[in-house]
């Protein structure tokens, strides 16, 4: 998906643009994107919002690292782990944050 000035206008992010970009499972072959990972399969993990590397299939649980899978560069996965960190963050400190999984 291409940003659009559209999309840019409105608040959309090259970061978020890509967090929401859908990805295959390698292991059960259902889709599911960065967001629903943090937010579904990972909610409740310590590691969350702290710049987890991994992402989890929200279907059949398996994680896999997010360099290779979701980006293809060191400086990538660490400015996307972040920003899926301070995302999760913000909602956490907005929302609460509830240990259950």
């Amino acid at each position: 998906m291409v940003l659009t000035p559209e999309m840019a206008k409105a608040g959309v992010t090259p970061q978020m643009l890509s967090s929401t970009h859908r990805f295959t499972c390698p292991n059960c072959g259902k889709e599911f994107s960065m967001f629903q990972s943090r937010a579904i399969a990972c909610r409740g993990c310590p590691k969350v919002n702290q710049g987890c590397k991994n992402v989890r299939c929200v279907h059949c649980d398996k994680e896999f690292p997010i360099l290779g899978f979701v980006v293809n560069t060191k400086e990538k996965e660490k400015f996307l782990t972040n920003y899926m960190g301070n995302v999760v963050g913000r909602h956490y400190n907005s929302f609460g944050y509830n240990r259950r999984r």
